[in-house]
């Protein structure tokens, strides 16, 4: 089976990290109780130019932040849209970028739900299990304005899921217990210096 997998197709091999990280520049990522990350995205109706180096930002500051995946409100940009450079269960790679995403609703005969650990590289510190589908099929554009469908299953489908929900305006806390929810902002009082200081100087390593 191909290791890689690049906007859905397999390929022999990829570049770590992916070539349009290095076209982009950091951006501040948003926090949970920031007013973009809590309403629904607006679609992306342009493409060209301006989309293209949008996603050179995201790619940049997603390693920066050590994330798996991030949606472009995580930017403070109001649109549907989200990269991703993420493995699967069986250690499969997969990255990519969707526009205008949406998640096919799952047959709830067929689906099983894995309880395991989720982090957000908008809740800084903080790691709580979230119940998410085993499998993730979300169907949307390329930054070309071209029909796109990605698949994934495992921790990828768990990605697809949760940037899915970014982009619809949740973030995964919604999805938690008040007292879960209350423990992971506890989490988050207790580690974003340290979370934050570690972004800072890789940022920081980019430009000397």
């Amino acid at each position: 089976m191909p290791r890689v997998f690049v906007q859905g197709r397999p390929v022999d091999s990829y570049p770590r990290p992916a070539p349009e990280a290095s076209r982009g520049s950091v951006r501040r990522v948003t926090e949970v109780g920031e007013e973009v990350l809590h309403r629904p995205s607006r679609d992306v109706t342009e493409f060209g130019p301006d989309l293209a180096a949008l996603i050179d930002d995201m790619f940049l500051t997603m390693y920066v932040a050590e994330g798996a995946g991030l949606a472009a409100n995580q930017v403070g940009v109001d649109l549907r849209l989200f990269v991703y450079d993420c493995p699967d269960d069986d250690g499969v790679r997969h990255v990519g970028h969707i526009v205008n995403p949406v998640l096919d609703p799952l047959d709830p005969a067929g689906r099983r739900l894995l309880d395991e650990g989720e982090g957000c590289l908008s809740v800084p510190g903080a790691m709580m299990d979230v119940p998410r589908p085993d499998r993730a099929v979300v169907r949307g554009l390329d930054k070309d304005g071209d029909p796109l469908v990605i698949e994934g299953t495992g921790y990828f489908a768990r990605c697809l899921a949760h940037e899915t929900d970014h982009v619809n305006g949740q973030v995964y806390l919604d999805r938690l217990s008040k007292r879960d929810r209350k423990e992971a902002l506890r989490q988050v009082a207790d580690r974003r210096d340290e979370v934050f200081a570690r972004r800072a100087a890789k940022t920081a390593a980019l430009s000397s």
